[in-house]
């Protein structure tokens, strides 16, 4: 699978850019072999140890711990005194 997707890419970028003229045979095998270890550490080596990472330092154990119930706090008594209606002079 690796190697079927890293040909096709070296095919399209070797082609695009310089075209089928000499040394194209050449340079398909660089770019075959760049695009191949890319792609094979890529996905044999970064995606696993992300995943095992992942995991172990986030797993089950973390995301099952019950989130702390928040404290309710009462309101400060206010230190304002209660206002009253002003009378209407007509």
């Amino acid at each position: 699978m690796l190697a079927g997707v890293s040909l096709v890419l070296a095919l399209v970028l070797v082609a695009y850019l310089f075209g089928v003229q000499d040394q194209f045979f050449g340079r398909l095998f660089g770019a075959f072999f760049v695009f191949f270890w890319l792609l094979a550490v890529t996905f044999l080596g970064v995606v696993p140890f992300v995943n095992w990472a992942a995991a172990h330092w986030f797993g089950k154990e973390w995301t099952e711990t019950p989130a702390a119930v928040p404290v309710r706090r009462s309101r400060p008594a206010s230190s304002r005194t209660a206002t009253r209606p002003a009378t209407r002079v007509d």
